[in-house]
Order: C-alpha cells, then sequence, then structure tokens
C-alpha cells in the first residue's frame, strides 16, 4: 500500500470509514488516503462508473474498498446504503457527508426547482445520511461524523442556495455535537475554500480558466489548495488527534475568510 505523505500507516487501522460523493475530486481523496492509513472504506453515490473507478484505484494501490449506490435525497436511498455498508463491514466509525452539488447562478434567477433540489441535496441528503449512520453510532456508543460545507462566511454570491445550505449544516454539526457527545459521537465539519479538482469541470472552461489564474490573487498564502489539502485536515479529526474536538468547523481555504473577494467575482 502505499504510504501516506502525512499520517502513519496504521493511523484508521481497523474503522470503517463511509464517504459519500467518494467516486471524484475530494471524496475521491478522502476515501484513498483513509485507505492508505488503514482504514476499510466504503464509498456511496449515484454515479455507478465513478465509485467503480475509484473502487479500483484504491484496491490496485493495496486498499480495501466497498462501493454501492446511494441517492442521498431519498432516505430509502439512503437506509439501503447503510445497511449495505454494515452488511459489508459490521460497523461504521466514521462518515464523512462529502456529497453535494450547485449551480451558479444570480439570486433572483432561482427557479423553484433549482432551489429545491440544491437544499434537497447539499442540506436533506447530509442530514439523511447522518440520521441513519447516527443511529448505529449511537447505538455502539462511538463514532465520528465530518461534514464537508463550504467557505460561505461572508456571503456566496452566485450560489445563494448552496451558502444557505452549508450555513444549515454549520448549524447542525453543532447542534448534533451536543445532543450526541453523551453517546461517544464527534461531529465536526471541514470547510474547503477554492480546491482545484474535477468539481471546478462542473462550471464550463471560462469559468474554470478564470478561477485557475484569478482567485488565487484572492487567497492570503496565494494558491488554489488541493484535494489531499482537505483530506489531510479530515483525517486529523477523524484520527485520535482530534479526540477533544467536536462542535467545530475547520477552514481549509488559505485564510480566504478572513480576506479577498468572495468566490464568484
Amino acid at each position: 500500500m502505499r504510504a501516506s505523505a502525512i499520517y502513519r500507516s496504521d493511523l484508521l487501522k481497523d474503522k470503517v470509514v463511509v464517504v459519500t460523493g467518494g467516486g471524484t475530486g475530494i471524496g475521491q481523496a478522502i476515501a484513498a488516503e483513509c485507505a492508505r492509513l488503514g482504514a476499510r472504506v466504503a464509498i456511496g453515490g449515484r454515479k455507478p462508473e465513478k465509485l467503480a473507478a475509484t473502487q479500483a484505484l484504491i484496491d490496485a494501490d493495496g486498499g480495501r474498498c466497498f462501493s454501492h449506490g446511494v441517492d442521498i435525497r431519498e432516505p430509502e436511498s439512503v437506509d439501503a446504503f447503510v445497511a449495505a455498508v454494515l452488511a459489508e463491514h459490521g460497523q461504521v466509525d466514521i462518515l464523512v457527508n462529502n456529497a453535494g452539488g450547485q449551480f451558479m447562478s444570480h439570486a433572483i434567477d432561482i427557479k423553484p426547482k433549482g432551489w429545491r433540489a440544491v437544499i434537497d441535496t447539499n442540506l436533506n441528503g447530509t442530514w439523511w445520511v447522518t440520521q441513519a449512520v447516527g443511529r448505529h453510532m449511537i447505538a455502539r456508543q462511538s463514532g465520528r461524523v465530518i461534514n464537508i460545507v463550504a467557505n460561505m462566511w461572508r456571503g456566496f454570491p452566485g450560489m445563494a442556495h448552496t451558502g444557505a445550505a452549508r450555513a444549515a449544516v454549520v448549524n447542525l454539526t453543532k447542534t448534533l455535537s451536543l445532543e450526541w457527545a453523551r453517546h461517544g459521537v464527534l461531529v465536526n465539519a471541514v470547510a474547503p475554500g477554492i480546491i482545484e479538482s474535477s468539481g471546478l469541470d462542473n462550471y464550463g472552461p471560462e469559468m474554470k480558466a478564470m478561477v485557475l489564474a484569478e482567485m488565487p490573487k484572492h487567497v492570503p498564502i496565494k494558491r488554489l489548495g488541493t484535494v489531499d489539502d482537505v483530506a489531510h485536515a479530515v483525517v486529523y479529526l477523524a484520527s485520535p488527534a482530534g479526540d477533544f474536538v467536536t462542535g467545530e468547523t475547520l477552514c481549509v481555504d488559505g485564510g480566504q475568510q478572513l480576506w479577498g473577494m468572495a468566490f464568484p467575482p
């Protein structure tokens, strides 16, 4: 198994890590890093071909990966996914809610269908998965939930729908951290800034080119983030280093939430 660039190889040995949206981009990087650290990884998503590619990548690297289709917007699909993971592995130690989706639009132009679709994925979907896995974690009196959100602290022009949804998930993170602390379940979030990943392809070549060329100027450390930057932050919260951290959101954005232009310009 290829070694992690940061952590010791057995850091997550015998842990079962579930990553939604694990087929591409940030989710794939999180799943691969956890596998390098000895975890048994289960990934879910709506596109079987992308899940299969990630599973093959992890397996070829010497890791252990289980994949299963899931539409996080549908509670029945979520329940089937969690049941499949438990049938395969018998437990879930760490849940990473990475799946999400959005599109760019001026707020005034967002149609009801588009608004509902983004809220249903980024907020409701996160909740359905968290609740389903949370029941198992509470029964075991142990677990970690890590929600991937967004850098929306100063507003999110051009993406009002996802800004609203992600802000709600941050509040949900705080609430669950208090309700579930007595059950040994830690709940945190990671908020990536502008990350150079396959997700940029969703916004078209012109927007992608602008982001790559211009947005580093608005990050204090003058570069975009990488998928590994996010994966390493997730592992910190999933590992024993995060044993006394709950209810927090870790910003992985090079300081952009404090300074510079909000995305998109």
